[in-house]
């Protein structure tokens, strides 16, 4: 393509034409716009310049908000353009009535207009969340019906990434923070002399609480971000695009098997966080109380209901499925640029851990004359 150019024709009366040809896009590398609207700003100054853009051969959104500015954000008849040059100017005549919520951000009501914004970008994300659960639902059916296109070597890959490689991490975080309360406890019971129900406290807190709620912090910002990532990538990279053209269902092969992989992980992981809880309390009591750590193995089934290792591993398996649907739904609506994969990936930890804390809290309240 030709590199962008005008040139200037005399009409009648004195009217002038601005004739524009070539490739007016930023994938030029022979020219500069800002030198190009300081030619054209004497033309743009002028009401009466007549504009022809048939013979440019590729106009981008750069250009085309240039033009759109000289021309005082407006089309007439004075300017002849091509049918797909007419809808990009089109576009840009639409986007103030899109932001029509911005012309206030001065005035009183510019809070209002931030929380409606907010609120609408709130039910966005709930009906496409809806939408990915019934997809998966149908998916889910379909799979039980036709066991033969249960994506198995998925499910196996997710369940190994997610779940057999973040042993040694959670092993590690849930070790240091059994230590750290205990130490802490330890310090307020001998006060009291109640140094037998620290192996209450450890084993209460690491198998009903600490245990899921690391588990699910450690995965969100480990797995689901990969996940959420993943998938943008692959929107970025057309890859979905590909998947839905072959006839290839991209929630049966993408989002599914990481739902399941997950879930299934996240139960065995609190178990295995929780333990590692315990077991950094157990050394704690061993070294600031001199509890040790056969009688502390032998006290706790006692203070420790079989009912609470079973909420345990249900909420894991809540809370895996909860940070799994955010990291894909946050995926699935990654636009195909840099901005919106980093911003997506940073909403899905973000939106998974803060859901995952408040459906916790919940389980807190529901289940508190439960195994206690």
């Amino acid at each position: 393509m030709a590199d962008a150019e005008f040139r200037v024709e005399d009409l009648s009366n004195g009217v002038k034409r601005v004739i524009l040809t070539g490739a007016w896009s930023l994938r030029g590398v022979q020219y500069n716009f800002s030198d190009l609207r300081d030619h054209l700003a004497a033309f743009f100054g002028n009401p009466f310049t007549h504009w022809d853009l048939s013979g440019v051969e590729q106009l981008d959104s750069a250009a085309a908000v240039m033009l759109w500015t000289g021309w005082g954000k407006h089309v007439d008849q004075r300017m002849l353009l091509r049918p797909e040059h007419t809808a990009l100017f089109d576009m840009l005549a639409a986007l103030p009535a899109m932001n029509s919520f911005a012309a206030g951000r001065g005035s009183l009501m510019a809070p209002l207009h931030r929380l409606w914004n907010k609120y609408l970008e709130f039910f966005d994300h709930l009906v496409g969340f809806l939408n990915l659960v019934g997809n998966l639902m149908f998916e889910f059916f379909y799979i039980l019906r036709h066991p033969r296109n249960i994506p198995f070597k998925e499910i196996s890959a997710n369940f190994y990434k997610g779940g057999v490689q973040a042993l040694p991490v959670t092993a590690l975080v849930s070790l240091m923070i059994g230590v750290a309360m205990g130490y802490l406890m330890t310090l307020q019971l001998r006060k009291f002399g109640a140094d037998i129900f620290i192996v209450n406290i450890i084993g209460l807190a690491g198998i009903r609480e600490l245990g899921p709620i690391l588990m699910s912090i450690i995965v969100a910002g480990r797995s689901g971000s990969a996940m959420t990532a993943q998938i943008g990538v692959m929107h970025v990279t057309e890859e979905i695009d590909a998947l839905s053209t072959m006839g290839i269902s991209r929630t049966l092969r993408l989002i599914l098997p990481k739902v399941i992989g997950l879930s299934l992980a996240a139960p065995l992981l609190a178990f295995w966080t929780s333990a590692w809880v315990i077991f950094g309390g157990m050394l704690a009591a061993r070294m600031q109380l001199g509890i040790s750590m056969e009688f502390f193995l032998d006290y706790l089934p006692r203070v420790v209901l079989p009912v609470s290792l079973a909420l345990s591993v249900f909420k894991g398996f809540t809370f895996g499925v909860l940070v799994t649907l955010i990291a894909c739904h946050f995926g699935m609506r990654i636009k195909p640029n840099t901005e919106s994969l980093s911003a997506s990936t940073t909403s899905s930890v973000v939106t998974a851990i803060t859901t995952v804390i408040l459906v916790d809290a919940i389980f807190a309240i529901v289940t508190r004359r439960i195994g206690l």
